[in-house]
């Protein structure tokens, strides 16, 4: 019984089924009693979703574990990295492994970003604070949403340095200015303004779990207008009785008023084609995210690595090209890199992190990827990122 145990821990984690959520759901709940207790146990961060599966109540691993219709584009961006094989040199000296990357004239320490999840309380106590301090223990940029439940300030004390801001703009500008002129006056340099949500979004796996949630979500969350936001401490002193985070209004002019209003880098995230980063460099803009938001913004069933190599080429190096989007293994983030990506920015697993273990939990998470991206590195015959470039991988997929 042991060795069925362990067997099927091993495939509950394995990459390999990262697709087949259904089946996994099984196995997950089939190997209930091998989760682990603690950071140091896991072997790669698929333990972790386990293990917050186990911590959270049923609506909030919902809340987190969601895309959107039948969730095609989630699943998109895990297979997406199947398409991609890796060419491996060798007899290269990897003695020595550089993962550092730039990004608007700051060094960081590997290209792994934490990517802004909204109402980290949800998924621990100590929430956005107990991941800006695992943030600063692994000197790791550090993203904040506009619906965190910290406030910049204090997340931007906890992290011992200037983090960048994520923006949701509201329907109403003036709310907009104040979460603008707040995020800059706290230090922030980057302005992360995200625009893959202009009319909400049908997450139908969220509303699945909640059904199974026991409890009374009333008891925490008002249906009153504007109540949900008025908790949300970015939203101190702003009217939120109408306020609306999705714009379906918004065009490029919009990123040009942005522009016109701070001194912070402007970076988008959600763009998905060479057409819009075309317009990103038309209209100012500092850098690009890559990204469908985790799969939770529109079901278009495409990953964001195959949308990746055409932000690249229409960009050419002149801003930054960040993505996200399904990232679980030291080999997704090399692929990507190997496409052009400056770094990659990872949500569910540190939150799966944080879920289980608080700040060890995300550190953990961390500490494996940046394992698994050096082991690659060697295997590779890359010391540096700046030695990871398109010969390292074959495209497998379109090649058929």
């Amino acid at each position: 019984m042991p060795d069925r145990r362990a067997f099927l821990k091993f495939l509950a984690g394995s990459p390999l089924l990262a697709g087949l959520l259904p089946f996994r759901d099984a196995l997950m709940q089939q190997t209930a009693e091998s989760v682990i207790s603690s950071p140091a146990e896991a072997i790669n961060v698929f333990e972790f979703e386990v293990a917050a599966r186990k911590a959270l109540p049923p609506a909030h691993f919902g809340y987190m574990a969601t895309g959107v219709d039948s969730d095609a584009t989630l699943k998109a961006n895990r297979e997406g990295f199947s398409h991609y094989d890796l060419r491996p040199r060798r007899l290269v000296d990897v003695s020595r492994i550089d993962l550092s990357t730039e990004l608007f004239g700051v060094k960081w320490e590997s290209p792994i970003v934490i990517s802004p999840v909204g109402s980290q309380k949800a998924f621990h106590p100590e929430g956005e604070i107990a991941v800006a301090k695992a943030a600063q223990a692994k000197r790791t940029l550090q993203i904040l949403s506009t619906v965190a439940t910290s406030s910049v300030e204090d997340v931007t004390s906890a992290r011992g340095g200037p983090i960048w801001y994520q923006l949701y703009t509201t329907n109403k500008w003036e709310g907009t200015q104040k979460m603008v002129k707040r995020a800059e006056a706290a230090g922030c340099p980057v302005l992360v303004f995200t625009v893959d949500l202009p009319a909400g979004r049908n997450t139908e796996t969220q509303e699945l779990f909640r059904r199974n949630d026991t409890r009374q979500c009333s008891n925490c969350h008002s249906a009153a207008p504007g109540a949900t936001y008025r908790r949300k401490p970015m939203f101190d002193g702003i009217d939120a009785t109408s306020i609306a985070l999705a714009s379906p209004a918004l065009t490029w002019e919009f990123v040009r008023r942005l522009k016109d209003l701070t001194s912070m880098k402007l970076v988008l995230k959600g763009i998905e084609t060479h057409e819009d980063a075309a317009l990103c460099l038309e209209n100012g803009v500092d850098g690009i995210i890559v990204s469908n938001h985790g799969g939770r913004a529109e079901e278009s069933g495409r990953a964001t690595i195959d949308c990746l190599p055409e932000v690249v080429k229409a960009v050419d190096g002149r801003i930054p090209v960040l993505v996200d989007g399904g990232f679980r293994r030291g080999t997704d983030i090399f692929k990507a890199l190997a496409m052009g990506a400056r770094a990659i920015c990872i949500g569910r697993p540190y939150i799966w992190g944080l879920s289980a273990f608080g700040q060890p939990g995300v550190e953990r998470v961390l500490d494996i990827l940046r394992r698994e991206l050096d082991l690659v590195m060697r295997q590779c015959g890359t010391r540096s990122l700046r030695e990871i470039s398109p010969a390292f991988i074959a495209d497998s997929w379109r090649r058929g």
